[in-house]
């Protein structure tokens, strides 16, 4: 449930309310996929926004920002930024090489900086973005031990959900958990994600494809809530 208490830092020069640019689209783009590339890209361009909770600060990440970082910074400073060691600066840098978008997804997520220390403790947020149909995969990480079990994603995660449903405008948001993710299973429940059904062997770890049990939230389900 959304709290209230967290605040959005920064300015965002548009939050997702208006009708005009809507307006605009219907009538002059002129064919659904341009419609639907332009709106993504516009809501990615103007979302760009820092949430404050009161542990932390969540800061926004998109194709457009892993890009800039690779062309324009060093790689310490972008392991700095990430937060991260060398397998997830190879990880970045491949996902900068090889792409993250195509015409119909991309993804929008959040760094976790802990307040105390200014680190990055996780990652919080959606891939698998389609906005043309307004659904996302959700996904979210702690980065060690020492910071699991304090409520940090708790926190996290009523605002990232808040944010997708009101400035990415998403209608559905999906989790999918293994079976045994009891943490998770407790995380999703907590903000009334719903049980679908169960992904046979759609994961593949260490060399075997494991199951896979899928969540959802609705956004009517999450407004209900947040009242």
């Amino acid at each position: 449930m959304h709290t209230g208490k967290s605040t959005i830092r920064k300015g965002c020069a548009f939050l997702f309310t208006s009708q005009p640019l809507h307006y605009v689209l219907r009538y002059y783009a002129p064919d659904r996929f341009t419609y639907y590339t332009i709106l993504r890209t516009f809501i990615s361009m103007n979302t760009l926004t820092e949430l404050d909770t009161p542990r932390l600060v969540l800061k926004p990440v998109t194709p457009a920002v892993i890009h800039a970082q690779f062309e324009q910074k060093k790689k310490e400073e972008i392991m700095q930024f990430f937060g991260t060691g060398e397998d997830g600066y190879a990880h970045l840098k491949h996902m900068h090489e090889k792409g993250m978008e195509t015409h119909r997804l991309s993804l929008f997520y959040f760094l976790l900086v802990d307040k105390e220390n200014n680190g990055v403790i996780g990652e919080c947020g959606f891939h698998t973005w389609n906005a043309t149909h307004r659904r996302a995969e959700l996904f979210y990480l702690l980065k060690n031990d020492a910071v699991k079990r304090k409520g940090f994603m708790t926190e996290a995660l009523s605002e990232v959900l808040n944010f997708g449903f009101r400035e990415l405008q998403l209608h559905r948001v999906e989790a999918l958990i293994a079976n045994w993710n009891t943490p998770s299973l407790k995380l999703l429940e907590r903000y009334g994600f719903t049980k679908e059904g169960t992904m046979r062997e759609d994961y593949l770890v260490d060399g075997k494809n494991e199951d896979s049990d899928c969540y959802s939230l609705l956004k009517w389900e999450w407004e209900k809530r947040d009242r």
